[in-house]
């Protein structure tokens, strides 16, 4: 179910019957057509032990069923809205960034100190975005908020990225990331409050920053 993009704040999908999305609570801002919204106590399709894994990881961003016949424009905050197109991977992205994705991705948990140990968990204490964050995988559309506008760096085998974890949005790919300190890396070139950490992400895929170090 793609998404139009209206402007850099506003995105349009359109419902059609038989299928289904799924949007962040109060993400709706105008509809045409015969469609519904449902609270979602499940969280997407992720099954009650994703729902259990989400609410211990503090991922429980209220979620509404989109369904019908019609065309719903999201928008959120007066965010900016990047829309990702997955083609079978998995994206990863904190709950509370997502506005709208299609009812076809398998909604999931992920355990941040699976990806870089014990440096993965660091990461979540430093940037505040927790131990656990939400994994989208299939075919469809996602549209997540960012502060500033976003810009997609692509990652590759031998070219990795380095991103100031504050300003890290999500990521998606076959992408390892690792916390790892620079003495004075944070103070010298970039605008955090002085922590010097910085996020390395390497493999295959594409890496999502901000322009902007606010949490939504």
């Amino acid at each position: 179910m793609p998404f139009r993009e209206i402007n850099s704040k506003m995105v349009e999908a359109t419902v059609v019957p038989g299928q289904k999305m799924f949007s962040q609570r109060g993400a709706m801002l105008a509809y045409r057509g015969d469609v519904s919204f449902t609270p979602n106590i499940q969280g997407g399709q992720g099954g009650l032990m994703s729902m259990i894994g989400r609410r211990v990881a503090n991922e429980a961003t209220p979620l509404m069923t989109v369904e019908g016949n019609g065309t719903v424009m999201f928008g959120h905050g007066g965010h900016h809205i990047q829309v990702i197109n997955l083609a079978g991977d998995t994206l990863y992205v904190e709950a509370d960034r997502l506005l709208a994705f299609d009812g076809t991705l398998q909604q999931g948990t992920m355990f941040m100190g699976a990806q870089g140990g014990v440096m993965g968990m660091v990461r979540g204490q430093v940037t505040g975005q927790g131990l656990f964050t939400t994994t989208l995988k299939g075919h469809g559309a996602v549209a997540v908020m960012a502060h500033g506008g976003v810009i997609e760096l692509p990652i590759a085998p031998g070219r990795e990225v380095h991103v100031d974890p504050q300003a890290y949005v999500a990521h998606h790919g076959d992408v390892r990331n690792k916390l790892s300190t620079a003495l004075g890396w944070r103070d010298m070139v970039g605008r955090g409050s002085g922590e010097a950490f910085q996020l390395e992400l390497s493999g295959s895929g594409a890496v999502y920053v901000q322009a902007s170090e606010e949490k939504l």
